[in-house]
């Protein structure tokens, strides 16, 4: 197997992803969003806990649910600019956790959701340990690509632009990988990217071990070779 980072430019046959075009300007706050999902949330079922509620199985956490608890109404593989890498500590999975820096050169494989602006703002509420059930006034990060809601790890909103003519939303932290506090990834949540890695981009297991084992903070722990073995020794925790 090829040790050499992934190109997540290249596209699995049949799926070719979607790349945001300019939003533009907007008169009114939008009444749906894409919301561009990088970290475990690409695997539909998870997503599911955030929407619907309920007990995450891997580690008992209890997720309240939105308040328009439907499953999005479409969902497409999409590249994002920039790219992911690990760093901090998760409280559910242990390891570092998935970041997005927008600035870094290269497409980021992500998976867009279409979902409410209720429902974006309730995941929001949720990714930062907060009540849901307040709405976001999202003027800032439509208006500039970039809205810091708060200090925390995901309070910070980005925009890549728009898929038709709707924007696309995501969460990470206010720091870039140059400040970031690396670490590696746990088994457990890396199954989960690559479970959806497979499910929007239709990856294969070997691709998704040497694209997320050459990500920063993965890098030194994990090898293509062992990750792959990892992944393939039991399906992904939901």
């Amino acid at each position: 197997m090829d040790d050499r980072p992934q190109d997540a430019d290249r596209p699995a046959p049949g799926r070719a992803p979607f790349r945001p075009e300019p939003l533009g300007s907007r008169a009114a706050p939008p009444s749906h969003v894409w919301y561009a999902a990088y970290g475990s949330n690409m695997h539909a079922a998870r997503l599911a806990l955030y929407l619907r509620g309920g007990r995450a199985p891997n580690g008992g956490h209890v997720y309240p649910g939105c308040r328009d608890k439907r499953l999005p109404e479409r969902s497409l593989p999409v590249l994002l600019p920039g790219t992911l890498y690990f760093a901090l500590t998760s409280h559910v999975w242990g390891g570092g956790m998935a970041f997005h820096d927008t600035a870094q050169a290269g497409r980021m494989p992500a998976r867009a959701y279409l979902l409410t602006a209720g429902q974006f703002a309730d995941l929001a509420a949720q990714e930062m340990h907060r009540e849901p059930y307040a709405d976001l006034d999202l003027s800032t990060a439509l208006a500039t690509g970039r809205q810091r809601l708060g200090p925390g790890r995901y309070e910070t909103v980005v925009c890549a632009g728009a898929i038709d003519g709707i924007p696309v939303l995501g969460f990470t932290a206010p720091w870039d990988l140059r400040d970031a506090e690396l670490n590696a990834p746990s088994t457990a949540y890396l199954r989960v990217l690559a479970a959806g890695l497979a499910e929007s981009h239709g990856w294969s297991a070997e691709r998704a071990a040497g694209y997320l084992a050459g990500r920063p903070g993965a890098g030194g722990h994990w090898t293509p070779q062992r990750l792959l073995a990892a992944l393939r020794d039991a399906p992904a925790d939901r």
